[in-house]
């Protein structure tokens, strides 16, 4: 009979949805997207990552952490090129002090760095949304953060994918990358790639972008960015990089498909 019982117990267990059974509060869900892509080279890649490795490692991000409701973020890290890239360097992970932190980063130190062709910010959200549906935990809030130094130029429009995200509750932040490079096409980035950013790219509830001057100040960006995107706030009186979703103009938002079909590739 006992065997019985334990036997009915395991089954009605095994009614119960995995998501239910397993949930685990967080104050937020967090994506970090990396353009890898062409104009990427190999030391800017590695700059990006290692101004995730040093944000995350500082005392302010750490304390940002602690001081939230539950004290813990579940978070992944996601690079990304053209359609036919995007990998998952490290699934969801719950981040609440300093030992959590130093093995996320030398997880992330230690992975390899990838790159491909084009730049699709679109393939890249697709990719991401259906993440948030997979893991353990439950936030307060849901967010893509996606770094990139050019527009969309493949895949579906990019505003397609974001309204995707929204209706999924998701809020995408940005951290455009402001430079001179240009890819195998020797077509230049944008000039204006912040305001891509800002009306073709993030959106949601208290959306917002940081903009990194070129990739050598993306570590003190990403820091700063981190702080208040944890914290589910805007910088203080700071209107000059950080900004909320505005309406786009759905014509400009193709300008980096315009530049793929007129040869220009990155």
């Amino acid at each position: 009979m006992r065997r019985l019982a334990y036997a009915s117990i395991a089954f009605c267990l095994s009614l119960i949805s995995p998501a239910f059974a397993a949930e685990i509060p967080v104050d937020i869900e967090l994506v970090f997207a990396i353009d890898v892509s062409g104009s990427v080279d190999w030391e800017e890649a590695r700059l990006q990552r290692g101004g995730y490795i040093e944000a995350l490692r500082s005392e302010e991000v750490i304390n940002a952490i602690r001081g939230g409701a539950h004290g813990k973020i579940a978070v992944a890290y996601v690079e990304w090129a053209g359609t036919y890239l995007q990998r998952t360097v490290i699934d969801w992970t719950v981040l609440d002090g300093a030992e959590t932190m130093a093995a996320f980063t030398d997880t992330l130190s230690k992975a390899p760095i990838e790159s491909g062709p084009w730049t699709s910010i679109s393939a890249a959200i697709q990719y991401i949304v259906p993440m948030f549906g997979r893991n353990d935990y439950q936030g307060t809030r849901k967010v893509i953060d996606i770094s990139g130094d050019g527009p969309n130029n493949l895949g579906i429009p990019v505003l397609d994918a974001r309204a995707m995200a929204l209706a999924a509750g998701i809020t995408i932040n940005g951290l455009p990358i402001v430079n001179d490079n240009s890819g195998p096409g020797n077509t230049r980035n944008i000039r204006d790639l912040d305001r891509y950013y800002r009306e073709c790219v993030i959106g949601g509830a208290g959306a917002f972008m940081i903009v990194a001057n070129d990739f050598k100040d993306f570590a003190t960006a990403i820091k700063r960015k981190l702080i208040f995107e944890i914290a589910g706030l805007f910088p203080p009186g700071d209107t000059s990089n950080v900004v909320p979703v505005q309406t786009p103009d759905a014509q400009y938002c193709l300008v980096g498909e315009r530049q793929f079909r007129g040869g220009g590739q990155y």
